[in-house]
């Protein structure tokens, strides 16, 4: 794993943070939730590679 990585989802994180307060400030709770709801698909979505990489890691390790 990259340190690029980590701070890509650290910066998601705290631009996810800033709206969803943002959002909850101006009454608008549900676009809040949506908000935050959509952040956490994006990280996860960045995971998937990187699990993958790590499985075909493992692979090679164990060399199945």
């Amino acid at each position: 794993m990259d340190v690029d990585f980590i701070f890509r989802v650290a910066a998601i994180g705290i631009i996810v943070a800033v709206l969803n307060q943002l959002l909850v400030r101006s009454g608008r709770e549900d676009q809040a939730m949506l908000t935050s709801l959509a952040g956490l698909v994006v990280v996860l979505l960045m995971l998937i590679d990187v699990i993958g990489e790590l499985f075909t890691n493992i692979k090679s390790v164990f060399g199945l």
